[in-house]
């Protein structure tokens, strides 16, 4: 039998992919940069989740009954100024440029893990963005529900955990899984401070072989498929509280 002629993309493709992830154990950059990107992606979800609904509680309560009694009203108006100011500047400042700030001039004398650096830069980011939703899911809330609460001899702290929390977090759940999922992208930044994140893996990679296309879209790809994943994810927590409603 005359032999197959093995077509040249398919040998070119081979070649590249020895070059770019085999040889000298390339693949390793590419691993290793994944579990950086997804430790730091997973304390800055509980960083930004922690914070978010901090900020959403502290804006929400003073919106509903910071007008109730002076001592309250003082209190609750200088803790919503300051929840005021995070959110400005974290919401009108880039990522990038606030994850610089925070390795460079706040942590600039100090000798602190990097990963720690990207884990509080990204969760302040993200706190800043759930609080907004969170307090959105609050306020629209129906106002009977607390009146329901105190019905029931429950102060106003009982019933924002037992009442309003859970229905809250039923309405935003989606709205939350997409800014985790921007987060996880978001996270691709890390590299301006030498992190060896995935995206910094891809590039190192780019920088030993002078072949862009393969780590690149091998980057491209592991970040399609957890997006995929989390995606999948936040449709089935949707699915399940839809049931607990029948």
């Amino acid at each position: 039998m005359p032999d197959i002629a093995v077509p040249q993309f398919l040998i070119e493709f081979k070649d590249a992919f020895y070059l770019n992830f085999i040889k000298d154990n390339r693949w390793k950059y590419l691993v290793d940069g994944l579990s950086v990107t997804l430790r730091i992606t997973f304390f800055a979800v509980l960083i930004g989740i922690v914070l978010g609904f901090l900020v959403a509680i502290i804006r929400a309560t003073h919106d509903k009954v910071g007008r109730t009694t002076p001592l309250i009203k003082g209190t609750l108006s200088v803790l919503n100024f300051v929840c005021n100011v995070y959110l400005t500047v974290i919401r009108g400042t880039p990522v990038v440029v606030q994850l610089l700030i925070i390795y460079f001039v706040i942590f600039g004398s100090v000798r602190i893990d990097k990963i720690i650096v990207a884990i509080l830069a990204f969760g302040i980011n993200s706190g800043a963005y759930v609080a907004e939703i969170v307090r959105g899911g609050i306020m629209s809330i129906d106002q009977g529900q607390f009146e329901a609460g105190r019905s029931l001899g429950f102060n106003y702290g009982q019933t924002m955990w037992f009442i309003i929390i859970p229905q809250t977090l039923k309405n935003v759940l989606p709205a939350l899984g997409n800014e985790f999922i921007v987060l996880l992208k978001e996270t691709s930044v890390a590299g301006y401070i030498a992190l060896a994140d995935l995206t910094k893996g891809g590039d190192i990679i780019r920088s030993q072989t002078f072949s862009a296309y393969m780590p690149l879209i091998a980057v491209a790809l592991i970040y399609l498929v957890m997006v995929i994943a989390l995606s999948r994810l936040q449709k089935l927590l949707e699915r399940r509280m839809r049931s607990r409603d029948k």
